[in-house]
């Protein structure tokens, strides 16, 4: 019974290291000043929806207007976040993905551009190697 116990807890601790923790995840989230005043809303009263649950920053200036959301841990995609609701001052709610000009994952980018730069990294040393080591000619 005391070995079955002891199998148990090691069962236990031995699964909790493998978990798979999910990583924070950030988001931009970029709007066109025109739209927001066709809607009578501002970035702003977008940032105040979110900021409740999740950390924002917001960026406006001469570009575009620009809402950064890190969420701790969550599974979902930028898909996901544009079917958050967004409640207009009419009492309207819209989806987030109908008023933002584009929604990017910064998370899955940033992979996609360590890989892509390791890559390139990688060619650049082959090629400086190459010719470093010249085939001397037959």
């Amino acid at each position: 019974m005391k070995s079955l116990g002891i199998l148990v807890i090691a069962l236990f601790l031995s699964v909790s290291v493998f978990a798979n923790e999910t990583e924070p995840k950030t988001f931009l989230v970029l709007f066109k000043s025109k739209e927001l005043k066709s809607l009578n809303t501002s970035l702003k009263e977008i940032q105040s929806q979110f900021s409740s649950a999740f950390k924002t920053r917001s960026y406006s200036g001469n570009s575009e207007l620009a809402l950064i959301i890190d969420i701790p841990k969550c599974e979902f995609d930028a898909c996901f976040l544009g079917q958050f609701l967004i409640s207009l001052d009419e009492g309207e709610d819209i989806r987030l993905q109908e008023i933002a000009f584009r929604v990017v994952d910064m998370t899955a980018n940033k992979r996609s551009l360590d890989t892509y730069i390791t890559a390139f990294e990688e060619s650049q040393q082959k090629k400086k190697n190459d010719k470093r080591n010249p085939t001397p000619a037959p």
